[in-house]
């Protein structure tokens, strides 16, 4: 049998039935109007003072490469949950751990289950690995559907995606409906729990994700310093995990992924973590704001534990975002699924409250 060789180099056929990412976008400038970029949720607040300093200090050795064991950063996390130092596992933001598990855990072929909608980068990381995705729609109030998710689980399921709060809806699943869902799981299946926007939570009946990592052998936590903590341009986000499986996600992290500059402030931020948990309180304190006004106004919007809310808009999301888009304000918007509005400055919040309660007037 003759087998056609191309006569140019060919990417991967996986790449044209990939999704594309697409990051949320800049306000485009309008006259007269302050433009707010409230589409990826983004912390509005620049890095402490405290943390900028140590950055400061660290980009003079920016010529040598970076402690590739995350050793400092490895030391602060553990200092911060009490757990052993061959549990973390840092990478490049939790997207990047996110890919260092799916390589470790599937070869091509075996599947990764993951509610939807929910964090776009999963249909794309599990691609990349020559896994398959089983995607298990949402219930009817934007939350997971554990039920139907086990349900999915076959033979050649390898991961389980729990995003809590999940992105874009906000969306938790409680302490106590995560630990029954994983009596159902195969113990050979690892179950991620991603937290990415942890630090926002305020729900008493949230899981403990700790706790639970505890009690389950195939339990991994997922974290960021790209939200709460406002490092997103610089890439850190690590894993907990019981030793076996952080080791193996070290071993598929990419060498010297995590820079001297992330590093040095991820630490520096941990070490301030009671003047930066202000911060979060006081954007939690502005999410409430938000929502009650919404809510005032008519809006039926899920509750949100996250640092955004989130708009079921269906057919009309793009007439939504493009609406705010004529006022200087970009949010994020899905298909014909919804509109993800992070909460930011105050003054961002004003422009989207006004903007909903036009189009609430407008739609009768």
């Amino acid at each position: 049998m003759t087998v056609a060789v191309p006569d140019s180099p060919r990417p991967r056929g996986v790449l044209e039935r990939m999704p594309r990412y697409r990051p949320g976008l800049p306000p485009a400038p309008v006259p007269g109007l302050a433009a707010y970029k409230i589409s990826s949720n983004e912390n509005p607040y620049p890095p402490l003072p405290s943390v900028l300093e140590v950055v400061r200090e660290h980009a003079a050795g920016i010529n040598r490469y970076p402690d590739m064991g995350n050793t400092a950063l490895r030391d602060a996390i553990v200092e911060r949950l009490r757990v052993s130092a061959d549990m973390i596992a840092p990478g490049t933001g939790s997207v990047g751990v996110l890919g260092q598990i799916v390589v470790a855990m599937c070869d091509a072929g075996d599947e990764v289950v993951y509610a939807w909608r929910s964090f776009e980068a999963y249909p794309i990381v599990v691609a990349l690995a020559g896994a398959e995705a089983v995607a298990v729609p949402l219930t009817a109030d934007h939350r997971h559907d554990l039920a139907a998710m086990a349900a999915a689980i076959t033979d050649r399921t390898r991961v389980v995606l729990v995003c809590t709060p999940n992105n874009p809806t906000g969306t938790i699943v409680t302490d106590a409906e995560i630990r029954d869902f994983l009596t159902t799981v195969p113990a050979h299946v690892l179950v991620v729990i991603d937290e990415a926007y942890v630090e926002f939570v305020t729900e008493p009946d949230a899981p403990d994700s700790l706790a639970i990592l505890r009690d389950h052998p195939n339990v991994v936590v997922l974290r960021t310093f790209s939200k709460a903590y406002g490092l997103a341009g610089l890439r850190v986000g690590y894993a907990v995990a019981h030793p076996e499986i952080a080791e193996a996600l070290r071993m598929t992290a990419t060498p010297f992924g995590v820079n001297v500059l992330a590093q040095a402030a991820a630490v520096a931020s941990l070490a301030a973590y009671d003047e930066l948990d202000v911060r979060v309180k006081e954007l939690v304190a502005e999410r409430g704001r938000v929502e009650e006004a919404l809510a005032d106004q008519g809006w039926d919007l899920p509750p949100s534990q996250a640092n955004f809310v989130w708009f079921p808009l269906g057919e009309d999301t793009p007439a939504f975002a493009a609406a705010c888009e004529e006022q200087a304000l970009t949010v994020r918007p899905y298909a014909v699924d919804g509109v993800r509005a992070t909460i930011g400055e105050p003054e961002a919040s004003d422009r989207l409250l006004q903007i909903a309660a036009a189009w609430r007037a407008a739609r009768g």
